[in-house]
């Protein structure tokens, strides 16, 4: 099985995992707490990597402009299904998280959660790079990411590494010991970064 076609088979199931589908109200409250800490107020998001729009809806409800990619169909449609029951206009897109088709600097923030790792054909300090190119001057690279006990995922160190030299890193965050993000106690790393282009 190809990776698009991996992903489009959870679509189905995705949203079962706590922090994915944010179902529990006190969870989805914690996310939008930890959003609004990292992000700045207001103005124009890329969700890199949306999956089924869960972190999309909570950005729309808090006042951004959102737009979405994701390169599993499936998961784009459970986005748009998601946001048109609420009444949100959030534009989906299937699309390739690495090279997001979206002009430059046409961003105010771009966020990618635990997406990076799953990346694996594109040096990561390429996709970072890329996508550094969406956000105008003063823009915010919003990234949550992790290195879980299966192996998988990518330190905070190698992140950081491989950040461009445009952007400056405003916040460093580690999430894993707040359980409820997880509805789960974790021991893995989990980490948020802020960093904003000059």
């Amino acid at each position: 099985m190809n990776t698009r076609a991996f992903w489009n088979s959870e679509a189905t199931t995705f949203d079962d995992a706590a922090d994915h589908g944010l179902r529990d109200p006190a969870l989805r409250a914690r996310w939008g707490e930890l959003l609004r800490r990292l992000l700045p107020s207001g103005g124009r998001v890329l969700d890199i990597g949306c999956g089924t729009g869960s972190l999309s809806l909570l950005l729309a409800e808090a006042g951004y402009a959102v737009s979405g990619v994701d390169f599993a169909p499936a998961m784009v449609e459970r986005a748009r299904a998601k946001a048109a029951a609420g009444g949100f206009d959030i534009q989906f897109a299937v699309g390739d998280a690495a090279d997001p088709q979206f002009a430059a600097e046409s961003f105010d923030i771009v966020l990618g959660r635990h997406i990076l790792w799953a990346i694996p054909d594109v040096p990561t300090s390429a996709v970072l790079e890329r996508w550094t190119t969406l956000l105008r001057p003063g823009g915010s690279l919003v990234l949550i990411e992790g290195f879980w006990h299966t192996g998988a995922g990518l330190r905070q160190s190698a992140v950081l590494d491989a950040l461009p030299p445009n952007l400056t890193v405003i916040h460093t965050e580690d999430i894993a010991a707040d359980p409820r993000l997880w509805d789960e106690a974790v021991t893995d790393e989990r980490y948020a970064v802020r960093a904003d282009k000059s």
